[in-house]
């Protein structure tokens, strides 16, 4: 390890009708109190802490889980603007929350001063004539912020605002909306919406059982396709329309929903989030949790987001720290809902897997290596089978079919008792997680029997068993009652889906299994760096190289070795201090592009290369109306990997840490990974590995290694200089950062830093 997990600078359901108003303490789980000190808490807070935890830049910690049980199971319900005067938009809604509310038991109260009955229910003229107390109000009114007053009179704690023409339509909208915002604030009832629909209302079905998938999405129709997977026998346990988030948002459901012990994953279509910092501690409550979180993210173009603004009203954020952030944290993005469905279905269903190992099972050698080509370069490990287990397989199999792995059956022993003993010596194979067979095209003398086999050794094994039907039809018996029938089969239509849903299958194992939150090592209290820092900050300038280098400096970051100087004769001094040849350079506070201007001269050998460099550089200053502090006369470092290492403050997640190939190759390559703090050093080797030119570190043409665990080990320092410095600190560019060979270190050769 390098020092500490930020480098070596770091110090170190309740049953009752009426809920706490908002979010619960972070350490209560749907209302019931924490274990005491000593064991891990519920929620998957640690154990001991009390209060709010908030780190170094006074962000929280650690999400808080809405007490959501009176929300989707309420025990009485006011509707508010209810109608039943056919033709108005209010009337199938209020006809929809009572056939909704009969089904959950819950009592249902229309409120409408110009009614005396709805639908044959008796209508209140107001809420506050209420016969009870009632846990959830839905508005079916234009203008909720009128009536939010009134509900919190009437002690009612939750409510739904179906109304649009707030943030999605521009300026005013958003303004109505932040009105609107304020008031929930003031009352503390939890809003859901507005501009959201009944979708959290809609018929569950209750005959299906095992893990279910929680549905969140802030377009409403985009769900419909996951909302469908229970016409194929798959569970769905709630599904959370959250709109526009002027209150309740996608977090808060996150956090909620990896809580339940019913929901076996979360599926999310997301189109913008309220609050980066909110998502991120509810994925690491799903993390800890072990809860598989698929989700699609709109807005990796620039057509994309801004589409997703004008319907949600939402920033989208820099889509590569938008990606990074899910990584980090195991949220698994998928680009289709095709794909969404798919993999969320996979992940609730499937057990931890025994192997990482795949074993690719067909009746055609050709349809296995189409198959086994897409898998291994999608990651997925095809290892190749033992000879006693080939020898084995070639008892039913003929001699001249290859079995390593891909298998190719051949065809006809499937049809016969062959077929399921072929299928359960591979799943008895050790090195075998999963099993995939594809069957690109029904031919009943064949596939009907093996889709039977396969559902029949399903249910003998722990492992995983999914088959593709390839068929363009689907009406098939052996898709639609033999396949789709079995709760132990996973069966897709398309290779391409199977390899995205088998792979992050494993890869969320694999993660969970090593998981560490990294929240709990992030630090509470500002380094011993950060007042030396601090001193160093100028708000709203740039800072000159030599004040940018001081500050890293300040943070224990290797700059070379460097004087400032403000004559000739003082550079022909440094330059024999620091040592030939060096590197001059033109200093002044929102200098950013010198080599450009001419202002950078390297390899100078001599004391008049010095004295003319010293004079040109001034000249040249002067010309283009530079004021400069001094020059800089540096060592010149030149063996080694450029790299670039920055922060950028990211308007959703706050401070970001990128590393990437430096240089002139940062702009022509863009080659950078991008870190949302906090992380560890094993996210920050990670973000190497990202890197498309990761070789260079590696050595090439007979170079050396590079020193990567110096390299790791300034993105930590650079990363706790981001979160000491949050308020102060905008922008920093090291660039290049010169990584020499391995076991002598980096060195940042240039620094540009920007203050809030």
């Amino acid at each position: 390890m390098l020092g500490s997990t930020y480098g070596s600078l770091t110090t170190h359901s309740s049953p009752a009708r009426v809920v706490a108003c908002g979010a619960t303490p972070p350490h209560t789980v749907h209302g019931t109190a924490a274990p005491p000190a000593g064991g891990p808490h519920a929620d998957g807070t640690p154990a001991g802490a009390t209060g709010p935890d908030l780190d170094v830049s006074g962000r929280p910690l650690y999400a808080p889980v809405p007490d959501l049980d009176r929300f989707f199971r309420p025990g009485a319900v006011a509707v508010v603007g209810a109608s039943d005067s056919e033709g108005r938009p209010n009337t199938g809604i209020t006809r929809q929350l009572i056939a909704w509310a009969e089904r959950v038991g819950a009592r249902l109260y229309p409120v409408n001063p110009g009614r005396d009955r709805v639908f044959g229910l008796p209508c209140l003229t107001s809420v506050s004539d209420l016969p009870e107390q009632a846990d959830l109000a839905v508005l079916l009114v234009a203008d909720p912020v009128p009536v939010i007053g009134e509900l919190a009179d009437a002690k009612i704690k939750f409510a739904v605002a179906f109304a649009s023409g707030f943030a999605e339509t521009g300026a005013a909208g958003a303004a109505a909306q932040e009105r609107l915002a304020e008031a929930v604030a003031r009352t503390g009832i939890r809003l859901l919406g507005p501009n959201t629909n009944l979708n959290a209302f809609a018929s569950f079905r209750e005959d299906l059982d095992g893990p279910a998938i929680a549905l969140i999405t802030q377009s409403g129709h985009q769900g419909r396709p996951v909302f469908s997977l229970q016409e194929l026998g798959i569970r769905l346990s709630h599904w959370a329309p959250t709109g526009n988030e002027a209150d309740l948002e996608t977090a808060d459901f996150l956090s909620y929903f990896a809580s339940r012990p019913e929901v076996g994953a979360v599926a999310a279509y997301i189109e913008g989030f309220k609050d980066g910092r909110s998502f991120l501690l509810a994925a690491d409550r799903a993390a800890r949790n072990k809860v598989p979180v698929v989700a699609v993210k709109v807005g990796r173009t620039e057509a994309g987001a801004r589409t997703a603004a004008s319907h949600t009203g939402k920033l989208t954020g820099a889509d590569a720290v938008v990606d990074a952030a899910m990584r980090q944290f195991g949220v698994i993005r998928v680009d289709g809902l095709d794909e969404l469905q798919d993999t969320a279905a996979l992940l609730a269903r499937a057990r931890t897997p025994t192997a990482d190992g795949v074993a690719v099972y067909s009746i055609s050698g050709g349809t296995g290596a189409h198959f086994a080509d897409l898998a291994t370069a999608a990651g997925l490990t095809l290892p190749a089978l033992s000879r006693a287990k080939q020898d084995e397989l070639h008892q039913w199999i003929p001699d001249c079919l290859n079995v390593a792995n891909p298998v190719d059956s051949g065809g006809h022993p499937v049809g016969d008792w062959r077929g399921r003993k072929i299928i359960d010596a591979l799943l008895a194979d050790p090195s075998i997680g999963v099993l995939i067979c594809p069957i690109t095209g029904p031919f009943p003398p064949m596939s009907d029997k093996l889709a039977q086999d396969l559902v029949d050794a399903a249910e003998q094994t722990d492992k995983l068993v999914c088959v593709i039907w390839g068929s363009p039809v689907g009406t098939e018996d052996a898709y639609r009652r033999t396949l789709l029938g079995s709760r132990r089969v996973a069966t897709f239509r398309t290779f391409a889906n199977c390899v995205t849903a088998v792979r992050a299958h494993l890869a969320h194992h694999r993660f969970t299994a090593g998981y560490r939150s990294p929240f709990d090592d992030a630090p509470r209290t500002p380094s011993p760096s950060a007042r030396k820092a601090q001193d160093l900050m100028r708000p709203g300038q740039q800072l000159s190289e030599h004040a940018a280098k001081q500050l890293l400096r300040a943070y224990g970051i290797r700059v070379p070795r460097e004087q400032l100087v403000t004559s000739a004769a003082a550079a022909v001094r440094a330059a024999s201090l620091v040592g030939y040849p060096v590197v001059m350079k033109a200093s002044a506070p929102q200098l950013a592009h010198k080599t450009e201007l001419g202002l950078v001269k390297t390899g100078l050998t001599s004391a008049s290369q010095v004295r003319d460099a010293y004079r040109e550089l001034a000249d040249i200053a002067r010309h283009e109306g530079i004021e400069l502090d001094g020059v800089l006369v540096c060592q010149m470092v030149e063996r080694g990997v450029e790299m670039v290492v920055g922060v950028t403050a990211d308007r959703l997640f706050g401070p970001t840490v990128t590393v990437g190939l430096g240089g002139v190759l940062v702009e022509v390559l863009r080659d950078t990974a991008v870190g949302v703090p906090p992380f560890g050093e094993d996210r920050a080797r990670a973000m190497l590995r990202e890197l498309r030119g990761h070789a260079l570190l590696d050595g090439v043409r007979g170079g050396p290694p590079a020193d990567v665990d110096a390299l790791v080990e300034v993105v930590l320092r650079v990363q706790r200089m981001a979160l000491d410095l949050s308020g102060e600190l905008s922008e920093l560019d090291i660039n290049p950062l010169m990584v020499l060979p391995r076991g002598q270190g980096a060195v940042a050769l240039d620094a540009l830093a920007v203050c809030h």
